[in-house]
């Protein structure tokens, strides 16, 4: 599959995006760091049930910066033997309770989120040609074979939607 694209977001899986993917990331993270550190807004309410808050949002993002590093990282180390690592689903929803993600200071999540960018911008700027296109039996939204290409682009759609989705809530 050389793309999809997301109906809600318009975010588009093109395959040729990913060696700009570290720098989205970044600037994505960036923007949703900003809109944490802004006086004044709500960000712990969720707007309705099943709704995460913008807070929430904000930290699970973070997490999938510093889960998909360690899942690139993890692809590198398994070697290129025609076998595909398969990846463990993150625990998305669990985390949200596990790791309190409606107490935590937005301040810190600000920072942490950036820190977690920059990680995983470093992985994806050190990825050579032959690393874009090894494959991971990627876990959402069922098991499929995806190149580390995919991944990367994935994870800035994550990003991409997220902040839409946190934009979206803060008016």
């Amino acid at each position: 599959m050389e793309w999809e694209e997301c109906a809600e977001c318009g975010f588009v899986y093109d395959l040729g995006d990913a060696a700009s993917a570290a720098r989205s990331a970044r600037e994505l993270a960036a923007e949703v760091a900003w809109l944490l550190r802004a006086d004044g807004p709500d960000l712990r309410t969720r707007p309705r049930q099943g709704v995460w808050s913008p807070l929430e949002y904000g930290c699970h993002l973070r997490d999938v910066f510093l889960v998909q590093r360690e899942r690139l990282l993890a692809a590198r180390r398994a070697g290129w033997d025609g076998g595909r690592l398969e990846l463990a689903p993150m625990g998305r929803q669990e985390r949200v309770e596990n790791d309190g993600y409606a107490s935590q200071d937005p301040q810190d999540v600000a920072r942490q989120l950036c820190d977690a960018a920059l990680l995983f911008g470093g992985v994806l700027d050190r990825l050579d040609a032959g690393d874009w296109a090894r494959e991971v039996v990627y876990p959402f939204p069922e098991p499929a074979p995806r190149s580390l290409a995919w991944v990367a682009l994935h994870t800035v759609h994550e990003a991409q939607h997220h902040l839409m989705d946190i934009r979206r809530q803060l008016g």
